[in-house]
């Protein structure tokens, strides 16, 4: 693929051009970082649609918690390095990527842009990482596959086996790389922010949700009145809607009777995303996965977690290199990716911001977000004397108060 190798040539411009074009003078265009990519997608979607992607469960203290933790590390700059030039490249089961950031599965694409989980598919390939397709996707794993890249899949198994061995037959067809299964999600979450809203699962266009619409031209250009012009339309977005619905209204608890199964009958890299007690490492790996992601789901569907970032050492100690170990939850900085590899990822899997630059504009928004991370993440290299992803290590990083 060749523009996975253009983006991991340590030689180019490390430091990315102010956007071009029409996307320049948008308030995503002036975003200079992905705090300020989340208030453009703010003023881009209606506020019930805004704050299904954005929310998080009970009293949000897990999703905050998750950002704040990463404040809590502190970095510990080495000096008389020569970080004149500084390589962002990197493994990931053995693939290479750009720089050590995956994108997470995310099921609302839909919500966000006509172009979905196509449009992030095509961002992550220029951008030379790996994109993990949602189980819940609006479009089918046939056609996101069609947009290029390499891509994992997350699966949501059905009670049906012979259905499960379908899918994964399809997947396994279709070139995606990795299977990702998703431990922490055993039904489908309740979300009060959602019920406060009125919103439900498919959402549907009420007279109350067309009225905020219209203060939204973009979304509403899109998801009311329908964009024939760009291949688009109501119909289209009914039926991936209701897609993704039978998916998410199948949700049930996955067991290692199932996890056997799956490496059974998968031959790729498989991954177990939602590992927050290193307990459950050993069983893990014996299981044969090759991969584990640190996560507490961004806080979507239990409070009171411990954040990822807190249990990261833990579980990277207990796999002690017998598999990769990655983190997802609150990366919203380069800073927090060097961190989260000096405490022991192989990688950062980024989920609600790339939703966000989808949200206020399109394809080019998912690439703002990975040109800002990518910039954060060379000047952070730079500044803390590692010229390389294999120069970061824990004396880069202490925590607060040590």
């Amino acid at each position: 693929m060749t523009s996975r190798t253009a983006a991991a040539d340590p030689a180019a411009p490390q430091v990315a051009a102010r956007p071009r074009g029409g996307l320049a003078r948008t308030r995503l265009g002036r975003a200079v970082n992905l705090a300020e990519v989340r208030a453009a997608a703010r003023a881009s979607l209606p506020r019930p649609i805004f704050e299904i992607i954005d929310g998080g469960h009970g009293d949000d203290l897990t999703r905050r918690a998750n950002r704040a933790a990463f404040d809590q590390v502190l970095l510990r700059p080495r000096i008389l390095e020569d970080v004149a030039t500084v390589d962002t490249r990197t493994t990931v089961l053995g693939e290479s990527a750009s720089m050590p950031v995956l994108l997470a599965p995310c099921s609302f694409a839909r919500l966000c842009d006509p172009g979905a989980e196509r449009a992030v598919a095509r961002s992550a390939d220029a951008a030379g990482i790996e994109y993990v397709v949602p189980g819940g996707s609006s479009d089918l794993p046939e056609e996101v596959a069609t947009a290029g890249g390499s891509l994992w899949y997350q699966i949501y198994l059905k009670q049906d086996q012979g259905v499960n061995a379908e899918l994964v037959a399809r997947v396994a067809t279709a070139g995606y790389r990795a299977l990702c299964v998703t431990v922490d999600t055993p039904g489908q979450p309740f979300r009060e922010t959602d019920v406060r809203n009125r919103m439900s699962v498919p959402v549907t266009i009420t007279p109350r949700l067309l009225g905020l619409g219209v203060r939204h031209p973009r979304w509403a250009r899109h998801f009311v009145l329908g964009n024939r012009s760009a291949g688009f339309s109501l119909t289209a977005a009914r039926t991936s809607v209701q897609r993704f619905t039978q998916t998410i209204g199948a949700l049930r608890p996955v067991t290692a009777t199932d996890v056997a199964w799956l490496r059974s009958v998968w031959s790729g890299p498989l991954v177990i995303k939602g590992v927050l007690r290193p307990e459950d490492v050993d069983r893990l790996i014996d299981l044969g996965v090759d991969a584990v992601v640190v996560s507490n789901h961004g806080g979507r569907n239990l409070d009171t977690t411990p954040t990822s970032l807190a249990v990261l050492p833990e579980v990277v100690e207990r796999v002690a290199g017998r598999a990769e170990v990655l983190l997802d939850g609150g990366v919203r900085r380069g800073a927090d990716v060097v961190k989260a590899l000096a405490l022991g990822a192989r990688a950062v899997l980024v989920g609600r911001p790339y939703l966000f630059g989808l949200a206020a504009g399109g394809e080019a928004g998912v690439t703002r977000v990975l040109d800002l991370l990518r910039n954060e993440l060379v000047s952070t290299m730079r500044f803390v004397g590692a010229s390389s992803i294999e120069r970061i290590d824990a004396e880069l990083v202490r925590s607060e108060g040590s």
